[in-house]
């Protein structure tokens, strides 16, 4: 019987308590111990301490807490109680938040570029002149190519006054490298089955499933607070987990299955256990026969892929893949086929995701408790503006008839739509780049330098230094989450809140909100009408009002919870709808047929690596959010440098030892910075394994800078989802130096 744990033992186990962060040293000792002393809110009778509400900005996930000052120095950084999001607990990421406001190597005032790009020569520049110089050039390429040829990347909450100034501007070429190289594919996948998209935060039931089924999800890793605090109540609660990954992960320890499946072979299990179900009639009938259409051309379509015919190419045994297909089964419908995250994998990832949404639908866990409920989300009236101009062109008419699911603009589309081509009558001319360091979030970092050459202007506004910000011709000092206003959070959830972000410090340096400067730089482009508002407090009251609240209310609370809401599930009395085609779940998709593609996901075979090359993966650490952190003062000492997971057989071929450096060569010669190996039998032997977000490049960020390797400089192949523009970023091979062979190398340039 699998051990149970409660959800005090998975932090522990995991390495995530507060007390890991606490005992470090650096910042620790330079603030003393009241930065984590016990219970903020039983010192406040004490005088000299305040609290302010937040929201976190150091991953996607948003939670709510409280920033704690004492005696005016910071202090600590605390959940809110009354969030959902959070439940008053905040991960290692959010509560070494302070990092960010601390870090002494922030952008402190706006940069001029002084040489060409690449060099990274700047001077100061004062506001005005910063943003002038910006707003001249933006008005040129209006005038000569039109204001659609300027494109927005972005990503965090500020970036919502800058897609309100782009579109203002005239230009709907709006990104985000979230949509096309992380959860696109995910989207459009249970949009074409189910009519509606999983959303941000999920809409997954983990704290009511009795069967989880974790498929490239690394829960524990990738810490999204709620799905990890629900994830460790569920296993403590008996829940079965089946991990499917090439790696032994945090995830995988909690399983009573772990299937360390051959990397690029997912589809095939999926399409196994599928017809599992279906010719083992273990599928929810009744939901199936009243919600669902295409059943018999499903089991047409995987009557091929029994699990024999899968165990060559997962190396997963064929009863395995039985007694795990019936043990989800068993537990229907409270069994929940994660629908993962970052899911840009193989190129057909649109597919592998749909079958899993296929899963979920035989099961009838949509809607249903253990599953996936039905979010509600606050209802705050936007701010009235005038209607937006109509922009004459947009990124899809680079790509003509190509990626017809694609429902949001692609980053890496906007990318290759900046290189001339004789296909295109007008290129991208103007980026600007909000919060994102497109260097190590793009892949193929080589056609993003091409594409940044051919620009009339990149504007980068950032807290921190970064690779994008030395390619910049203006970069522009954004202050710290923990200094400033921003948009009213209304995530989705299972409950309709409301929760403020509001400014604990003043800004240090001369750095400035987001907020702020997106409207100077409307109303330098003469955009006043689209900003109204002289500051962002009346903004936000104004909002506030409308829903019988108010700042002064919400600078209280934190947190608002409102009474608009619907039932979380079928059984609740919801009477479903279906935003597809037929009005159903479509097991067959109709949509798919249309556009000339498989209505059923078939599977198709992927290169596999040659001798002495080996698959490259990726993921994430608990105490870092990418390459966003890994110079946080505070997060820096939990984690200063990534590994390289390699076999203990791989190990020996190549002559390494646990704790040795080592260089990664992919398969177009591109070698990595020294990495440590990890020797662990927690990999299969065709895969080598990284975190994501190291080996920074920028000197100005001192912390980070030489530690560990880059995983996305040898990212230098891709396969695009031809359903939806995803870049498949795990087609990438890597052989094994020693560490000398770089050394040599650099002697030798």
């Amino acid at each position: 019987m699998a051990r149970q744990y409660s959800r005090r033992d998975f932090i522990k186990i995991s390495g995530l308590g507060l007390g890991g962060l606490a005992l470090s040293g650096g910042l620790f000792k330079t603030l003393g111990s009241n930065l984590f002393a016990p219970d903020a809110t039983a010192a406040l009778a004490g005088g000299g301490i305040t609290r302010t509400p937040t929201v976190c900005e150091i991953c996607f996930w948003k939670c709510a807490g409280w920033v704690h000052t004492r005696d005016g120095q910071p202090w600590k950084i605390t959940g809110n109680a009354e969030d959902p999001n959070c439940n008053g607990r905040l991960c290692p990421r959010g509560t070494g938040g302070l990092g960010a406001y601390l870090d002494e190597e922030r952008l402190r005032t706006p940069l001029i570029r002084t040489d060409v790009r690449g060099k990274q020569t700047f001077r100061e520049a004062s506001w005005d002149e910063a943003l002038n110089y910006i707003a001249e050039k933006m008005k040129k390429i209006a005038e000569e190519h039109g204001p659609e040829c300027v494109a927005l990347f972005n990503h965090g909450s500020g970036g919502t006054f800058f897609k309100h100034l782009l579109q203002a501007y005239g230009s709907n070429n709006i990104a985000a490298p979230s949509y096309a190289q992380c959860r696109g594919p995910r989207e459009e996948a249970y949009m074409l089955t189910f009519g509606e998209g999983i959303g941000s935060p999920e809409r997954t039931d983990i704290r009511n499933s009795q069967c989880i089924v974790l498929i490239g999800s690394h829960l524990g890793e990738n810490m999204h607070n709620t799905q990890v605090q629900e994830f460790a109540d569920a296993v403590g609660n008996g829940a079965t987990v089946i991990t499917v990954d090439p790696r032994f992960s945090v995830a995988a320890s909690k399983s009573k299955y772990w299937l360390p499946i051959r990397p690029s072979t997912d589809l095939a299990l999926l399409l196994a256990w599928i017809h599992v179900i279906v010719n083992e009639e273990l599928y929810d009938r009744d939901f199936v026969e009243k919600y669902t259409v295409g059943l018999d051309e499903l089991k047409a379509s995987v009557a091929q892929y029994t699990p024999e015919w899968a165990y060559p190419i997962t190396t997963i045994e064929p009863a395995l893949i039985r007694e795990t297909a019936r043990e989800m089964a068993w537990h229907k419908p409270a069994t929940l086929i994660h629908p993962g995250r970052h899911v840009t994998w193989y190129g057909d990832d649109t597919q592998r995701v749909r079958a899993g949404a296929i899963l979920n639908a035989l099961l009838g866990s949509w809607g249903r408790r253990g599953g996936f409920y039905y979010p509600n989300s606050a209802k705050v009236p936007k701010y009235h503006y005038p209607p937006y101009p109509k922009p004459k062109r947009n990124w899809r008419e680079a790509f003509p008839e190509e990626f017809p699911m694609a429902s949001l603009a692609l980053a890496s589309g906007i990318c290759d739509a900046t290189i001339p081509s004789l296909r295109r009558d007008c290129t991208i001319k103007g980026w600007i780049v909000y919060g994102t360091n497109l260097m190590l979030t793009l892949p193929q970092p080589q056609k993003t330098l091409e594409a940044i050459q051919n620009l009339d202007l990149l504007v980068a506004i950032d807290l921190m230094p970064a690779e994008i910000t030395g390619w910049a011709d203006v970069v522009l000092p954004e202050c710290s989450y923990l200094e400033r206003y921003d948009d009213l959070r209304t995530s989705p959830g299972r409950v309709p809140t409301v929760a403020l972000r509001a400014p604990a410090f003043e800004p240090r340096w001369d750095s400035k909100p987001g907020w702020w400067i997106a409207r100077e730089l409307g109303l330098r482009l003469g955009l006043d009408q689209y900003f109204p508002w002289d500051n962002i407090e009346d903004y936000l009251d104004g909002q506030l009002q409308q829903i019988g609240s108010s700042l002064a209310e919400m600078k209280e609370k934190g947190v608002i919870t409102l009474n608009d809401r619907f039932p979380l599930y079928f059984e609740e009395g919801v009477e479903p709808y279906f935003d597809t085609p037929s009005g159903k779940i479509e097991l067959a998709s109709s949509t798919l047929r249309d556009y000339g593609f498989d209505a059923v996901p078939k599977y198709t075979a992927h290169e596999q690596p040659s001798a002495g090359y080996y698959r490259l993966l990726y993921g994430r650490a608990p105490m870092h959010t990418f390459g966003r952190t890994t110079n946080n003062p505070l997060l820096t000492e939990l984690m200063k440098e990534n590994e390289v997971w390699l076999h203990p057989t791989v190990a020996k071929l190549h002559g390494v030892r646990n704790g040795e450096y080592v260089v990664l060569v992919n398969q177009d010669g591109v070698r990595s910075a020294r990495i440590r190996a990890k020797v662990t039998e927690r990999i299969r032997q065709d895969s080598v394994y990284m975190v994501h977000g190291f080996g920074h490049s920028d000197k100005r960020m001192r912390r980070s800078l030489g530690k560990g390797a880059d995983d996305n400089a040898l990212i230098t192949r891709v396969k695009i989802d031809p359903i939806m523009g995803g870049t498949g970023m795990r087609v990438n091979f890597v052989t094994i130096e020693p560490a000398e062979a770089l050394a040599m190398s650099d002697s030798a340039e």
